[in-house]
């Protein structure tokens, strides 16, 4: 293999925009270049990365196994970057981190990982629940941090809070759904289809949200917790679903493909930020933490 590392890059640009033309925009360079660099990659690895279609491109199978390994090079190398700028931390201590459940299964690994390669001597303590409880925890001084799906209109004013991550809502069908033939659909056009919701992190709640304000009830076939669930379901014809764009694979675990359309009803997109108490000094341990998690925003191969 002779792939370079601008084509690893301009590859996990593509993957997370989900077009060659966004990619382009948020790199600030022509289409044609990341385009070309994308087809040198997968001639020199011998598989396609991409399925392309008209209003974007989707992950293969390979191609989604594929992106796991680069976005892991990316962070080493930009890692191996702050060490030899002697920018590699000494701290220790201990770090208090709360994590949403949401954000546990689809941000909270890589921030960690790069923290614990980063900041070995510190041991993270993790505490799992919902935003409320958390928030709670970080006011009252029991956590250091947090990584959370927010509610603006709920936010404490306690609270400092940053956005790393922002994910657009779409609809998931089955292959060979008959809505499956439409770039963008409407919830409306929904009603009849049983409907899986994702039960974490007020996700179902902006689906039936979605679903009540174009006058639509369709039938729930199942509220789950777990993400794997949602997309097993859908895969195999059990239902659709409206869900956040970061927990969206185009294969289930059974290798059943999933589509994913636009919508045409905006929806608040899923908002993943890091917080922590207003006013408070935080350790050296949270400070790396929140500047590891700035580093995150606007990408994950950054």
């Amino acid at each position: 293999m002779a792939f370079s590392f601008r084509q690893i890059q301009y590859f996990v640009a593509a993957a997370e925009n989900g077009a060659v033309s966004r990619a382009a925009h948020a790199l600030a360079i022509s289409q044609s270049t990341v385009a070309e660099a994308i087809r040198e990659l997968e001639a020199d690895l011998g598989f396609p990365l991409f399925e392309r279609k008209a209003q974007g491109v989707d992950l293969t199978l390979k191609g989604l196994q594929f992106l796991r390994l680069a976005r892991k090079i990316l962070a080493d190398v930009a890692e191996a970057r702050r060490a030899l700028r002697g920018d590699e931390a000494t701290a220790a201590g201990r770090l208090a981190l709360g994590v949403t459940p949401l954000v546990a299964g689809y941000v909270l690994a890589e921030i960690l990982a790069r923290y614990h390669r980063a900041f070995p001597a510190v041991a993270v303590e993790i505490v799992e629940d919902n935003r409320g409880y958390l928030q709670h925890l970080l006011v009252n001084g029991e956590l250091d941090v947090a990584l959370l799906v927010a509610n603006g209109d709920a936010d404490d004013a306690a609270l400092q809070v940053e956005s790393i991550e922002t994910s657009r809502y779409r609809v998931w069908l089955p292959l060979g759904h008959p809505l499956a033939q439409d770039e963008r659909i409407s919830v409306s056009d929904l009603a009849k289809d049983p409907l899986v919701l994702l039960n974490i992190d007020e996700i179902a709640e902006a689906a039936q949200a979605a679903c009540r304000q174009v006058g639509a009830r369709p039938p729930i076939v199942i509220r789950t917790q777990s993400v794997e669930a949602a997309r097993s379901l859908v895969a195999s014809g059990a239902g659709v679903a409206v869900l956040p764009d970061l927990t969206y694979r185009p294969w289930s675990l059974e290798g059943d493909r999933i589509e994913a359309r636009e919508l045409v009803e905006p929806i608040p997109p899923v908002d993943v930020v890091v917080s922590w108490r207003r006013g408070a000094p935080l350790p050296a341990a949270a400070q790396q933490f929140v500047a590891l998690s700035r580093a995150f925003r606007g990408g994950r191969a950054r």
